[in-house]
């Protein structure tokens, strides 16, 4: 008779593992669907005005029209005080909600931003897309509180891994860059689901990954250990000034410009006089052809330094976009210049910057690897495991997301449970 219980017990447990699983599946594929069309209309209209804008790279001087449009139709949404990807942050901790009117806003105003020169990626502008449609599918569904924020991370994944094309990236990314030190696995297999749905999809529709290729790569010696080691520290010395840079900007426009149109039409201005100062186009968008060309062992010595400033201009003024391609950008021509200066590859070290860089504004060191393996394979993984690592720890607790929660120390066992220093 007591066998007869347990066996109906273990029958009863795992039924009930098998209808979570359905749900979540279910579900979760349908989000990757939603979402992944939404992410790819939204990656194919920044493919065009970036087209268009590059081939006519007059258009920078409506940068403080763009600017205007953009604060007035968050004024006419009544989201003034906007908080980006920190919003979406938010959501997962049940500290706040993603309105659902931030997914057009977002797409709109990003689209203008990229088309009119501003210095932004569009990652972030991704990750605000999958969490507010997210979050609206789980509200739609009758989801409870708890399921909802899984919702969020499984949008997050979804919108990240069409637009960048990592689906095994985007499928941790949600789970790691909420709680640096904790991971919610609750949200693992509805964030698989959702991220190689949406990745297919987008790739159906033509919307590819940007892959690259290291040109050269050193053995794995001690020698190329202990530069790479170097770089390291140097790229996690400049993700917290990239940190730092933009969130010091933003405050002081805040005390200083606090009329919004003001504040965004003297950035544009400043913006475009850079510009013409520096009579390249380099730092407009995302810059994804500067990280190609950093690959290729080629730089401009101080393109790091202006793009961070670029960008800070850009996405404090009130700009729409992300921050995570921009970090690529300073990472990959830091790197690239490292080995020229100290005679390594400069290939290699611009790939293993570009992800050191990334981990230190994010504080995602398993993200980072995987990103490594998704964009330049396997071939590097010693250097790019000791870049991550080195810069994770010596980034301290600076980040780009003041929402994120730091949860366990870098330096000890110990719980700490505080934000992301700004």
């Amino acid at each position: 008779m007591r066998q007869i219980k347990m066996i109906r017990f273990y029958i009863g447990r795992i039924m009930k593992n098998l209808a979570v699983f359905i749900r979540w599946g279910v579900f979760s594929t349908f989000v990757g669907l939603f979402v992944g069309a939404f992410s790819t209309l939204f990656a194919f209209c920044l493919r065009q005005v970036t087209t268009f804008r590059t081939q006519n790279p007059w258009i920078i001087l409506l940068l403080p029209l763009a600017g205007v449009v953009i604060v007035f139709l968050y004024g006419v949404f009544r989201y003034k005080n906007d908080k980006g990807t920190n919003l979406v942050l938010s959501s997962i901790h049940a500290e706040a909600e993603v309105p659902f009117r931030m997914a057009p806003l977002i797409f709109i105003s990003t689209i203008i931003t990229h088309l009119f020169g501003g210095s932004a990626g569009r990652e972030g502008a991704a990750l605000q897309l999958g969490g507010s449609i997210g979050q609206h599918l789980g509200k739609l569904f009758r989801f409870d509180e708890k399921d909802q924020r899984i919702v969020v991370m499984c949008g997050m994944s979804a919108a990240f891994s069409a637009i960048f094309g990592t689906p095994i990236a985007a499928s941790i990314f949600s789970m790691e860059v909420v709680s640096v030190g904790v991971m919610y696995y609750a949200a693992l297999v509805p964030c698989v689901f959702s991220s190689l749905v949406a990745s297919k999809f987008a790739t159906h529709m033509g919307i590819g990954p940007n892959v690259f290729k290291i040109r050269h790569m050193p053995m794995f010696q001690v020698v190329p250990s202990l530069k790479i080691i170097g770089l390291a520290l140097c790229c996690a010395a400049l993700s917290v000034v990239f940190c730092m840079a933009l969130h010091s900007l933003g405050d002081f426009y805040r005390k200083r410009l606090k009329n919004p149109y003001i504040r965004i039409v003297v950035s544009s201005l400043v913006i475009i006089l850079l510009t013409i100062l520096l009579q390249t186009d380099d730092y407009m968008g995302a810059g994804v052809p500067v990280i190609q060309r950093a690959i290729r062992g080629q730089v401009d010595p101080l393109a790091f330094v202006w793009k961070i400033v670029f960008t800070a201009l850009t996405l404090e003024a009130g700009f729409k976009g992300g921050e995570i391609v921009p970090s690529f950008f300073v990472g990959a021509t830091f790197g690239c210049l490292f080995g020229q200066l100290l005679g390594i590859s400069p290939s290699l070290c611009a790939a293993v910057g570009m992800m050191s860089v990334f981990c230190g504004v994010t504080n995602c060191p398993i993200t980072s690897m995987l990103i490594a393996f998704e964009l330049f394979g396997y071939h590097g993984v010693p250097f790019f495991l000791l870049g991550i690592s080195v810069s994770y720890l010596m980034s301290g607790y600076y980040g780009l997301y003041h929402d994120q929660t730091i949860v366990y120390s870098k330096y000890k066992t110990e719980y700490i449970n505080r934000k992301a220093r700004e």
